[in-house]
């Protein structure tokens, strides 16, 4: 049984990711700022914590649980994301700013409170976006939320190298075109290969045994564009 942290988990990848470790026996600590669906589950093994990542308040209530009550942290799956959809010259200084506040720092913030609490073996997950790998196809409108994407990769092999003797592994996963509402909201009307729930599968496994083969790796999950 693992402790596993999993960020926006109030709908798509993170719901579905949520109840795929509960029901395998891990306990989970789900964090999105709505916490209805979870909720009305009522899993035994999901703790749900109503919390916005990009809150430092909130941080410190998820770093206050973790220490009162798990003491160790086996996994982070940073899966919450914010997605703006403008043209460059529409967007603002505080466009920019909203998208990476949750993309890139509050990422970067749950993740420097959470290492502490991580052992040899441990795992941080990042999801990232084909979008955020360079020399992949760009869409029009994704400035923001694509550079940020590309930043957390960069990010996540930064902290590879820096705690490579802790034996904690970051790696990212570059996620293609999968049927959720974030998707559809970039690409109105279109319908991908893949469902949140089929993802999902992918990531509990690669989480749970990534970290043998990858660090400081970022991984293609993809088989269309977008």
């Amino acid at each position: 049984m693992k402790n596993i942290v999993i960020t926006g988990t109030s709908r798509g990848i993170g719901f579905q990711l949520a109840k795929l470790f509960a029901n395998a026996g891990h306990k989970v600590l789900a964090l999105s700022r709505n916490t209805k669906l979870l909720d009305d589950i009522n899993h035994k093994n999901i703790t749900n914590i109503s919390a916005d990542i990009s809150n430092p308040n909130d941080i410190k209530k998820v770093i206050d649980f973790i220490n009162n009550e798990w003491k160790k942290v086996d996994i982070l799956i940073n899966n919450a994301g914010k997605l703006i959809n403008k043209p460059f010259k529409e967007l603002s200084t505080n466009d920019f700013l909203e998208v990476y506040k949750v993309n890139v720092f509050a990422v970067a913030e749950l993740t420097k409170n959470i290492i502490p609490f991580m052992k040899c073996g441990g795992h941080v997950v990042t999801i990232s976006s084909m979008g955020g790998i360079q020399g992949s196809m760009k869409f029009a409108g994704l400035s923001a939320y694509s550079s940020s994407k590309g930043a957390v990769i960069t990010l996540s092999e930064v902290l590879a190298e820096e705690h490579k003797e802790q034996q904690i592994a970051f790696n990212v996963l570059a996620l293609g075109a999968v049927q959720t509402e974030m998707l559809e909201e970039a690409f109105p009307g279109y319908k991908a290969p893949l469902s949140a729930e089929e993802m999902a599968n992918y990531i509990f496994d690669f989480a749970l045994t990534g970290n043998k083969y990858y660090n400081g790796k970022v991984l293609q999950v993809a088989n269309t564009t977008p």
